[in-house]
């Protein structure tokens, strides 16, 4: 049996900034409010019970900074290995671009679709179908409790790939520091105890 925590990062912008399309090729640190995030997200889960045997995060310094945060609170943590397909996607032309920019850039419809069904607006470079592949590869293989700390449209298609249509909530975007939890059993089947929760 399996259960995977799939956590996306702390806050990037600071308090009144305003917020942009990152991705891939942005990589900016957690702000002290993401630290405080991904500290909360630590102690949630030691006094849930949780110790990771398995941790594994994006590349990115916001994923890797949350996943090691998290682990502060863990007594004789394992090690983080760093996973490809954790990394955030690119966002193409609308890559660090102010959320007006990219609403007035590819439509109201368009932004829907991706946060409806994680179908990616024109220009974004990002395969739904090997990111679908690599999660049901990993699942596949999983056993114990798992961290897995990684982005917003990253995280989506751990739902598209492994839960049920009639299962997955109807919004599957993760807030900043929040986790969703998918339990796998021996059988292969999977099912969502969780989706965009934040401790508190």
């Amino acid at each position: 049996m399996s259960r995977l925590f799939i956590v996306r990062h702390g806050n990037t912008f600071q308090p009144g900034e305003a917020p942009r399309r990152i991705g891939a090729r942005t990589d900016l640190p957690l702000t002290a409010t993401g630290r405080t995030q991904a500290e909360a997200l630590g102690a949630h889960f030691v006094a849930q019970g949780i110790r990771f045997s398995t941790v594994l995060a994006g590349a990115l310094q916001r994923t890797q900074q949350t996943a090691t945060l998290i682990l502060g609170a863990q007594c004789a943590p394992p090690p983080i290995a760093t996973a490809t397909f954790l990394t955030e996607i690119d966002h193409g032309p609308d890559e660090n671009q102010t959320e007006d920019l990219v609403l007035e850039r590819i439509g109201a419809e368009a932004l829907a679709s991706w946060d409806r069904a994680a179908v990616p607006p024109a220009g974004w470079n990002v395969d739904p179908e090997q990111r679908i592949a690599a999660w049901r590869d990993f699942a596949a293989d999983a056993d114990g409790d798992i961290l897995l700390v990684t982005s917003n449209g990253a995280a989506r298609f751990a739902l598209l790939g492994l839960v049920a249509p009639e299962l997955r909530p109807t919004a599957i975007k993760l807030r900043t520091g929040a986790y969703g939890l998918i339990t796998g059993d021996s059988s292969g089947r999977y099912r969502l105890s969780d989706w965009d929760k934040r401790p508190g």
